[in-house]
């Protein structure tokens, strides 16, 4: 004989099995809800401090390893015709970044802003508290850091708030 079941048969409610589980749901809702939040704010972190390491070395007037950093590859004296041949051997970048260079010496710096733009991260530095940033990329792959045809222009808005307006050179 088949055994049917109705609706008169169904099991009693569980008031805490279901508080359970309510429970259970508001939780894992909180927590994808802080873990967007915190990948939104951290998503270029890597990159902001890479360029942030590379300017400390510049303050500390430690070249070497700022061209390390620039180029993702601490052992580059082993090395160096490798980035004579690529085209930003140390020499040059010495021109761009020692004291001498169109910044004067390096004595701070500040990451203003940072975006992720195709396979990397474009980011703006204020060099000595200047008003003009410099617009820095940052490669997802090889994660070296090089100039980019862009400019960063800090902008505000009819309500005060502070935006950014990317354009090329």
């Amino acid at each position: 004989m088949i055994s049917t079941m109705t609706l008169l048969d169904a099991p009693a409610y569980n008031a805490a099995r279901a508080r359970r589980r309510r429970n259970y749901i508001i939780g894992a809702l909180i927590f994808c809800l802080l873990a967007g939040i915190l990948l939104f704010v951290f998503w270029d972190w890597p990159e902001k401090h890479r360029v942030d390491r590379f300017f400390a070395a510049i303050e500390a007037q430690d070249y070497p390893k700022a061209f390390g950093i620039w180029n993702n590859d601490p052992t580059w004296q082993q090395h160096p015709q490798k980035y004579v041949q690529a085209g930003y051997p140390y020499g040059r970048f010495l021109t761009d970044w020692d004291k001498t260079s169109d910044f004067g010496p390096i004595t701070s710096h500040q990451v203003i802003y940072a975006t992720t733009m195709g396979n990397g991260v474009l980011i703006a530095v204020q060099i000595n508290d200047r008003k003009t940033l410099l617009p820095l990329f940052v490669d997802h792959k090889n994660h070296a850091i090089s100039f980019t045809p862009y400019d960063i222009v800090q902008q505000k808005n009819a309500l005060g708030m502070t935006y950014y307006q990317l354009s090329y050179h």
